[in-house]
């Protein structure tokens, strides 16, 4: 691959790294964040962009252990309440799992439910997927759980959904758990 599809391939993680990560670490109300999914490329993120904050990884896989923070817990989101109490989380992090693990409505509901659980009220939800079919489990508009939070206009990219140039469409939508 040359240079200039490299850096095309790569713009999702550039704008996830370089903007939105940069933006919630410099947010000063963002305490406690929550990475969902970890592989080789995530291992660095809580030392490189999150190093003054409690951050913590969840993968289901315990080989990906090795890829994770070093606050981790081996479960899927599904189960995310039986982790962490109910309001203990500022930011959650799930990028390239609906779709890639969160297959299923049922598990889609059943993972937002708990994602709101653990969010303190005004938490700040973050979803990276890709917008094509062959990885769109069941449509964002028909997860009755979503609707529980609220579009945040994400202020770096003046938008609460942000579509990359990749040629998978790789897409971030931006939520806020309503304040009670």
């Amino acid at each position: 691959m040359d240079k200039r599809s490299w850096a095309k391939a790569a713009e999702d993680r550039r704008v996830l790294e370089q903007t939105i990560f940069a933006h919630y670490a410099a947010d000063p109300r963002i305490e406690t964040v929550l990475f969902v999914g970890c592989e080789s490329y995530t291992a660095d993120y809580e030392r490189k962009h999150f190093p003054a904050h409690e951050y913590w990884t969840v993968d289901p896989d315990e080989s990906h252990r090795r890829f994770a923070g070093k606050r981790h817990v081996v479960a899927r989101l599904e189960d995310l309440g039986q982790h962490f109490t109910s309001g203990s989380l500022d930011l959650i992090i799930c990028n390239g799992v609906y779709g890639w693990g969160l297959n299923r409505l049922p598990d889609c509901e059943a993972a937002l439910s708990q994602c709101h659980l653990c969010l303190v009220a005004g938490g700040h939800l973050l979803i990276g997927w890709n917008d094509v079919p062959k990885w769109d489990p069941a449509p964002l508009a028909a997860i009755e759980n979503l609707r529980r939070f609220s579009e945040y206009v994400f202020p770096p990219l003046g938008t609460a959904r942000y579509l990359t140039d990749t040629t998978y469409r790789h897409t971030y939508n931006f939520y806020r758990k309503t304040a009670s």
